[in-house]
């Protein structure tokens, strides 16, 4: 786990940033302008800091080229912006920016910029003791065959979900559910969705990187899909 301080004057882009990070395991501070950003500086030492380059009072490269100055850049620094140019690129890479990132800035191009700058050793940082997160996974056999004797057993107007799922905790949404489907179809769609997304969030321990890859979906349309149905984002996480 890392943190990382986001620095960016528009709250839209800061609540999204935030949301993202803290769902793939990290700590988020925030700050919507250049004063912000060194007080936060000063009690705390980021791990990471994304930094917008178009700011009202102090810009991005400014407050780089302070940190610099003052021997504070012992974290890597990746710039942000919505209007930026090759030359801002290269005058924010001379003054210690590890990465750029163009805004509408997309899932995938923010968390691989976060993993290859935290993958990085700073200047006069330590090592970083984030706990190697492996991308395999096990292959689980799910099997969607009524048991013996289970169509007798489902009663009328409602749908019974069989799953084979080993490795699944007590505590976990079980396999064996059942469905009142004498309810409108969009009502009935969206909980055996819930239900269905909930169960995979717990087997894959809340990765939602995993879950995406599980379930064959596009992460933010998964992310954006799992807020809409209200699921716990954090229930499926686990410990250690």
């Amino acid at each position: 786990m890392s943190t990382i301080l986001v620095v960016d004057d528009e709250l839209g882009i800061r609540a999204l940033l935030s949301e993202i990070l803290t769902d793939e395991g990290h700590t988020v501070e925030l700050a919507e302008n250049a004063a912000q950003a060194r007080a936060a500086r000063s009690r705390m030492r980021p791990d990471l800091v994304l930094l917008d380059i178009w700011m009202p009072d102090v810009d991005g490269i400014t407050l780089l080229k302070e940190w610099g100055g003052q021997g504070l850049m012992t974290m890597p620094v990746v710039m942000m912006s919505g209007h930026g140019t090759l030359d801002t690129a290269a005058e924010a890479a001379r003054y210690g920016a590890v990465a750029f990132l163009e805004k509408p800035i997309t899932l995938q191009k923010l968390l691989k910029a976060v993993d290859q700058a935290l993958s990085r050793p700073g200047p006069a940082s330590q090592p970083a003791t984030a706990t190697p997160v492996s991308t395999a996974r096990p292959e689980r056999e799910t099997r969607q065959a009524l048991p013996d004797g289970a169509a007798q057993a489902a009663a009328p107007g409602a749908l019974q979900a069989w799953a084979a799922a080993p490795g699944v905790s007590s505590q976990d949404p079980p396999a064996r559910q059942v469905f009142d489907l004498d309810r409108p179809l969009r009502e009935a769609r969206d909980a055996f969705e819930k239900s269905y997304f909930e169960f995979h969030l717990a087997q894959e321990g809340g990765s939602m990187t995993r879950v995406a890859d599980k379930t064959g979906l596009e992460r933010t349309h998964l992310y954006r899909k799992l807020k809409q149905l209200g699921v716990d984002l954090s229930r499926g996480r686990r410990g250690g």
